[in-house]
């Protein structure tokens, strides 16, 4: 599986970790696991983060596509940050963004998790598995 899922309870960010080699089903598995498990947490922000991501096997519709379906986090208050380091990854989470603004307008994209934890105001996040 090339991602992780992780919760801070202190905290109540929800983290996604993409990892490797990431493909479009790779993607569309994430997005349907996140939709069906992430009401019982009801968390306060949510993180996806490719910093671990080495080859991009995703295309730009499917992310589209993913940007136009339920958001994980229905709540449109809640903050929604994009880790994306590199430009190819910053330029599909920008688009994911744009395409999806409407039912996320508290998304927002940056380069480092350093970057989201800052912006979320949080200091040390204690992240467990999912």
């Amino acid at each position: 599986m090339p991602y992780l899922i992780d919760f801070d309870a202190t905290n109540r960010i929800l983290r996604a970790r993409l990892i490797g080699r990431v493909t479009d089903d790779d993607l569309r598995d994430m997005y349907r696991f996140g939709q069906e498990n992430v009401a019982r947490l009801n968390p306060l922000s949510g993180i996806t983060d490719f910093s671990e991501v080495t080859e991009v096997a995703f295309s730009p519709q499917t992310m589209r596509d993913l940007a136009r379906t339920e958001p994980i986090m229905p709540d449109p208050r809640r903050t929604v940050i994009f880790v994306a380091p590199t430009p190819d990854l910053f330029g599909m989470a920008r688009m994911f963004e744009l395409e999806g603004a409407e039912a996320r307008p508290n998304l927002r994209v940056v380069h480092t998790a350093e970057e989201a934890y800052q912006f979320l105001n949080v200091r040390d996040p204690q992240f467990s598995p999912f």
